[in-house]
């Protein structure tokens, strides 16, 4: 499984090549929002490593109990918003609440119910506006490509660049496809890390992806209908992404640059609203 840390430090750097080539190109409004998504991938991350430091030695002895309920494993305690950034960063598209939960089930620490995701999207939205900028990050919706609203029951961060929160009419299937590969290389990260099979959480999320992907499951009823092969999964999700990635990134590449110039930062980040997209409507 890719480390949240790699993933942002990733981001990091290719916002900041990005940066480099808009100053370059003379393109001071683009180079200006990239440098906001930059600070805000900075703060993320300071976020994480505080989050992900190991606890200091304890100063005082253990209770009697605690070598028959050992502490919980790192992470358990984390608030609800923490847990979602962590399945978010591990899908690296935009994800329902159920494939939220499912995926922080299967592969990390703690609990997380889908009634906490909707009361955080209107937390977040409202944290935002009382104090923008105040947090690392935020849950935030992803965005319709044609009018840049709100899209229905779709949850990202905010410290993604637009054009990885937007939807357009082909990112349903290749969204799909790039999770199934995620989780594919979580489940080979993980027996790798362990040395034992996947639990039946994350192998139950992989046979989801893989019973809809062509060529994802193996036909031989001797090899096991029940278990799919993660690298099977990822070599079929990503010949079947080859066909339709240019032209749903052009889509999200066009809405991106018409959020920029049409959108507010925290439009950006939540949407438009009907009345705003029907006051652009009536000024077009």
């Amino acid at each position: 499984m890719s480390d949240p840390l790699d993933v942002l430090e990733k981001s990091i750097a290719e916002l900041r090549r990005a940066i480099r080539d808009a100053a370059v190109g003379g393109d001071a409004e683009r180079a200006g929002e990239l440098r906001a998504q930059l600070r805000r991938a900075e703060r993320a991350w300071d976020a994480l490593v505080d989050t992900d430091a190991p606890p200091a030695a304890p100063t005082t002895v253990e209770p009697a109990d605690a070598l028959v309920h050992p502490r919980a494993a790192p992470g358990a305690m984390l608030p609800a918003r923490e847990h979602v950034h962590r399945a978010l960063m591990l899908l690296q598209t935009p994800a329902a609440p159920k494939l939220i939960v499912g995926v922080h089930e299967a592969f990390f620490p703690g609990e997380l119910s889908a009634s906490k995701l909707s009361s955080l999207r209107r937390d977040e939205e409202r944290s935002y506006r009382s104090a923008p900028g105040a947090r690392p990050y935020y849950l935030c919706p992803a965005l319709t490509h044609d009018l840049l609203s709100p899209a229905r029951a779709l949850v990202t961060i905010s410290t993604w660049v637009l054009e990885q929160r937007i939807i357009g009419p082909l990112s349903p299937r290749v969204d799909f496809l790039a999770r199934a590969i995620r989780i594919a290389e979580a489940v080979i990260a993980a027996s790798g890390a362990s040395g034992a099979e996947p639990g039946p959480a994350a192998m139950r999320l992989l046979w989801r992806f893989a019973v809809n992907i062509p060529g994802a499951t193996s036909t031989d009823r001797a090899a096991g209908s029940g278990t799919p092969d993660p690298n099977q999964v990822i070599l079929a999700a990503r010949a079947e992404l080859d066909v339709h990635a240019d032209s749903d990134r052009a889509t999200r590449a066009e809405s991106a640059r018409r959020a920029r110039k049409q959108l507010t930062d925290d439009q950006q980040l939540f949407g438009a609203s009907l009345q705003d997209v029907r006051r652009r409507q009536a000024e077009a």
